[in-house]
């Protein structure tokens, strides 16, 4: 056996460097003009892939830092583009022809299969972490739980406007976010025909917080990998983080500089301007940081593991900004 061939990889904590992140690639479109509407990673973390309103699908290699494949989609359009399970499939919302879902073989691309039932614009796609299950949410009111292996929904959900959805990490609890009726209603995936388990009102946040865009602009639900928080991404002043368990604010995850300028879901066709986007916030792999752009170039990061005296305010400021040549998205 070759020597080093057992050597460990080296590693770090992400507290370590998550400040020292900087630009290494920088890939343009062709026009200046065309926006990025959806980013997404596989499995692996290896390929990145892009959704842009030129009606497009770019997939890059992130370890090599080269662009890999353009897919295209004048047809049909494309917006909230996913990795499946399977780095050579993906899955993605029309924005043209009609309001439907397609599986696309990216090795070939050929379509796989479509998934038809929605009759107005889809404002969320949300992948099992466990199965080849997937939720889509639509401005038509309803929430569909659909198989990869199946053109037919598995089952639906009616609520009113039902735009963001996701798993929790174990893929046993879904949360669907309805902005106008300013809830977030989470379901037994199990048992997903019955009423909620619990149903957080976020008015009274939303009132202190981003009173000129309550009940609107919110543009990201998504778990914490531990399952204990719930990130609510937001178009205003800041985003906000909630126990997964009673609703109640953990943070409100403030910048300064406002909004990326990305139209939110459910408020505009993805076709509109300002370009449509998928929230531009999420967390770290390890659950503890939130990464984000704002009206300002670069990228913000906030510590949410910060400590918080008895009684003061919960708004917490980012820890450190990562520069960057543009508004970041992501």
């Amino acid at each position: 056996m070759a020597a080093g061939a057992n050597q460990a990889i080296p590693t770090a904590k992400i507290s370590d460097v998550i400040a020292t992140f900087r630009p290494t690639r920088l890939f343009k479109s062709g026009d200046s003009k065309t926006s990025v509407t959806s980013l997404d990673f596989d499995d692996s973390g290896e390929l990145a892939l892009i959704a842009r309103d030129d009606e497009t699908l770019q997939i890059y290699n992130c370890k090599e830092g080269k662009h890999a494949k353009e897919l295209k989609s004048q047809k049909y359009g494309v917006h909230l583009a996913r990795f499946t399970h399977h780095a050579q499939s993906i899955i993605y919302a029309s924005t043209k022809v009609d309001d439907g879902l397609r599986y696309l073989s990216s090795h070939d691309n050929s379509y796989i299969r479509y998934f038809r039932g929605h009759a107005s614009t889809v404002t969320s796609l949300a992948l099992s972490p466990a199965s080849d299950n997937f939720l889509s949410c639509s401005a038509d009111n309803t929430v569909k739980l659909w198989s990869l292996n199946s053109p037919n929904a598995q089952g639906e959900l009616k609520i009113h406007c039902p735009y963001l959805c996701a798993y929790d990490p174990s893929a046993t609890v879904i949360a669907v976010a309805s902005p106008p009726t300013q809830s977030i209603l989470l379901y037994d995936l199990r048992n997903y025909d019955k009423p909620p388990f619990a149903s957080f009102d976020t008015q009274s946040y939303e009132a202190r917080f981003t009173p000129k865009t309550a009940g609107r602009d919110w543009t990201k639900i998504e778990f914490s990998n531990d399952g204990k928080h719930i990130l609510l991404a937001t178009n205003g002043a800041g985003h906000f983080l909630l126990d997964a368990f009673d609703g109640a604010i953990r943070w409100f995850c403030h910048r300064a500089a406002g909004s990326t300028m990305r139209a939110s879901p459910g408020t505009h066709p993805p076709s509109a301007s300002p370009p449509a986007g998928q929230g531009d916030v999420c967390f770290s792999p390890d659950g503890r940081y939130l990464i984000g752009g704002s009206g300002q170039n670069g990228i913000l990061v906030w510590d949410t593991q910060t400590p918080r005296p008895a009684g003061a305010e919960k708004v917490l400021e980012p820890m450190t900004e990562l520069p960057g040549p543009k508004w970041a998205a992501i």
